[in-house]
């Protein structure tokens, strides 16, 4: 069990997701008090998004974290006007939020190319500072990754995320059949007949409180919140996470995932969402599976059999029901082409929301 619990931590740590860096602007060059001579600006530091980037390779690489900029050139009778010290850029992965010491978020950074300031160099000595150079800014920054995915995995562990996610994609993702399987976050794309390609995130599962940081609740949960939509995928038999847990129907299921959405942030329930009810190949599954579409269809008269605290204020609309068997393949397709629609229905309601906006911006200026 010891040598189990010690793979997992190895396994883990080979994906990072916050990393502490010590920033430091370089010190401002020497003002020329006789001829009025200015010192040139310190370097600064910037933070640059660039693909293929982690936050792991960042920490391999400059094992000490420190990023310090060139110092400005001082003022000579040759150059009066010193120039300015060279700046140090950090490759970031996309999705990273800066964060203070105090864990005050400063910054974000979202795409490939975008560009932030992490620490302005000082200025160089002039008439203004009594020819002395200022140091540059320094401080503790905090870079937090939130993978951004088109599509979300959501559901508790042995549903059959990454059984799912190996289907659809080309990630090829550890499967067994002990609970904890997926413990660190898995990127895959499906790829369709003409090209398209969507990205899907297989995530840590989720337990019961997780939206308390339970198990690896936080860690999990903040990676949902960059997700364009989620895909629940509950086992259509029940979920138990061990003896000692509480075993929960498919319904129940759905009602605590919800919950545990809600609880941690309740923006998170406004996301399209799609429900894939696997392992229909199951014994019983069928019946099971007409149980659960009753209690969806009419959940307020199922209410009543559930403890309070494990039914959400809001519920989760599902564009669709899709019923899956990742180890048959039933379902597969269907589910890849009403991922491919519920995706392109929103970009379309996406575009026509700026078209929109841009014609209003148009007449306003007009």
């Amino acid at each position: 069990m010891v040598r189990c619990g010690k793979a997992v931590l190895r396994q883990y740590g080979n994906f990072i997701d916050d990393l502490r860096l010590y920033v430091r602007g370089g010190t401002g060059g020497m003002g020329y008090p006789r001829l009025g001579g200015e010192g040139g600006r310190g370097g600064d530091v910037w933070f640059v998004a660039r693909e293929r980037t982690t936050l792991k390779s960042i920490k391999d690489r400059y094992p000490q974290k420190r990023f310090v900029a060139g110092p400005g050139a001082n003022s000579s009778v040759k150059a009066l006007k010193g120039e300015k010290g060279k700046d140090c850029e950090v490759h970031v992965p996309p999705g990273i939020s800066v964060l203070c010491d105090d864990g005050k978020q400063i910054g974000e950074l979202n795409a490939a190319g975008e560009r932030f300031l992490a620490a302005r160099g000082g200025l160089g000595g002039s008439l203004a500072t009594n020819f002395v150079p200022c140091k540059g800014q320094r401080r503790i920054v905090h870079l937090d990754l939130k993978l951004i995915a088109d599509v979300g995995l959501v559901g508790f562990p042995n549903a059959g995320k990454s059984s799912l996610l190996s289907k659809i994609s080309h990630a090829k993702p550890e499967i067994a059949n002990y609970a904890f399987t997926t413990i660190q976050p898995v990127l895959g794309k499906i790829m369709y007949a003409d090209y398209k390609q969507i990205s899907v995130a297989d995530l840590p599962g989720l337990i019961e409180g997780a939206h308390a940081n339970k198990g690896m609740g936080h860690k999990f949960l903040k990676h949902v919140e960059r997700t364009k939509q989620l895909l629940l995928v509950v086992d259509i038999s029940g979920f138990q996470l061990s003896v000692k847990t509480q075993f929960r129907t498919a319904f129940e299921t759905i009602l605590l995932l919800t919950k545990e959405l809600e609880l941690y942030k309740e923006e998170l329930l406004t996301k399209p969402a799609v429900l894939a009810i696997n392992k229909m190949d199951l014994p019983c599954a069928k019946d099971n599976l007409n149980e659960l579409m009753k209690q969806l269809q009419n959940p307020q008269d199922f209410l009543h059999l559930l403890q309070e605290e494990m039914i959400p204020e809001n519920t989760l609309e599902f564009k669709d029901l899709i019923p899956i068997s990742t180890c048959t393949g039933e379902g597969i397709e269907e589910l890849k082409a009403c991922i491919r629609k519920s995706i392109d229905e929103e970009a379309e309601r996406e575009n026509e929301e700026y078209r929109k906006k841009k014609l209003l911006l148009l007449q306003t200026s007009e």
